[in-house]
């Protein structure tokens, strides 16, 4: 069993997700444009995606059980780069929310199948690395926005950028994903039990649905906030400082987690979302606002690793179901948070809608207190 081959493969994967995810978040000003969208509208856009998502659900919990993970996870990336170039040649809204829809279904199936193998791969190793695999998905996230900036810069059509971002999924897709981990799939605990919600996995998961408002909201709403209330004519300056400082901060997270504890680090992030949203919101300039959204990257970075992290331990739920179930609460605060947001905006401002991140921010707090509470009751009673 070679761990270090494993774990060099499933990074590629997380790097491409990056890519793809900040590819499309980056254009969204540009399709608003494109289809003369105000805010509300694009919020209506936006609400597509936690819907189709949803409905992956059965389908993801279906696929994590028949299924070694590489299986899935090769299908929703070569959906993925269908959906990019779907988007990009979309010229009417019909074509555009369908296309938006397939691109968040695969979302959702992409990432529970590379956190299932994450989740596997991290208890071959004594020290913590989860938090790496999103340090990539990050780094991907820069290089993807960076592409965006320059195409940008030079004036190329979406529809060329997002084929060129498709076609390099498809191809890598296709070269690497027979290298990925083998004979994962999970043979108990693959079947959702009906009835009352597990604390364990519910506390994890209202934690994560407030990050994930706060990140959703980052990466849709953040270009559209320097262009419109910053000013800034290269609008994916805030979106690029926002995934750097990510990046950079899930690539130490694991020294953090180590030193301090995950209770400790889970006020840390909410700390630091909250002041950076703040300073974001309360001086609107270029330098503070870059500021501000570095600040939110760094608070927002541990959140999701760490969460998936004790998912992984769930002794009601197989590690895929688990994280499977978590991500339920990722995707309906990262895509729900955002269309929210559009409503809020178009009847008060974009400036002021963004108090629900600081308010989403904030939560992390008590929500990570009450989890840890009823840990510590499930380990007396064992």
């Amino acid at each position: 069993m070679d761990k270090s081959r494993y774990r060099a493969f499933l990074t590629i994967f997380f790097f491409i997700a990056g890519v793809c995810f900040s590819t499309w978040a980056s254009r969204i000003p540009t399709v608003k444009a494109s289809f003369h969208l105000n805010d509300a509208e694009l919020g209506t856009l936006l609400l597509t995606m936690p819907i189709s998502s949803l409905i992956g659900l059965p389908i993801s919990g279906f696929l994590v059980s028949r299924f070694d993970s590489r299986v899935p996870l090769t299908i929703a990336f070569l959906g993925h780069a269908l959906a990019l170039t779907l988007i990009g040649f979309a010229s009417s809204l019909i074509v555009l929310v369908a296309s938006v829809a397939l691109f968040s279904f695969s979302t959702r199936i992409l990432n529970i199948s590379m956190n299932t193998q994450a989740i596997t791969i991290q208890k071959m190793y004594d020290r913590k690395i989860n938090g790496s695999f999103h340090a990539l998905w990050s780094t991907g996230g820069i290089v993807g926005i960076s592409f965006s900036t320059l195409l940008l810069k030079l004036h190329v059509p979406i529809h060329i950028h997002f084929s060129i971002v498709a076609a390099f999924t498809a191809i890598a897709t296709l070269i690497f994903s027979n290298h990925l981990l083998k004979g994962d799939r999970s043979e108990k605990g693959n079947k959702i039990i009906i009835g009352k919600p597990d604390p364990f996995v519910l506390y994890l998961g209202v934690i994560v649905f407030f990050s994930a408002v706060c990140e959703g909201g980052m990466f849709d709403w953040s270009g559209i906030y320097f262009k419109e209330v910053v000013g800034e004519d290269i609008f994916t300056a805030g979106y690029l400082i926002f995934m750097t400082f990510m990046a950079l901060s899930r690539f130490v997270s694991d020294r953090i987690v180590e030193r301090i504890g995950m209770a400790k680090t889970y006020i840390l992030s909410s700390a630091l979302i909250v002041s950076g949203i703040l300073l974001a919101i309360l001086f609107p300039h270029f330098w503070s606002a870059l500021v501000g959204f570095s600040l939110v990257g760094f608070g927002t970075a541990s959140v999701i690793p760490m969460t998936f992290t004790l998912a992984g331990t769930s002794k009601k739920y197989s590690p895929g179901l688990a994280i499977s179930i978590v991500t339920t609460y990722v995707i309906v605060g990262m895509l729900l948070g955002p269309p929210l947001i559009g409503y809020i905006a178009h009847a008060f401002g974009l400036q002021r809608a963004f108090i629900a991140f600081a308010i989403a921010g904030l939560m992390i707090t008590p929500m990570s207190r009450m989890f840890f509470a009823h840990k510590r009751k499930i380990e007396a009673a064992d």
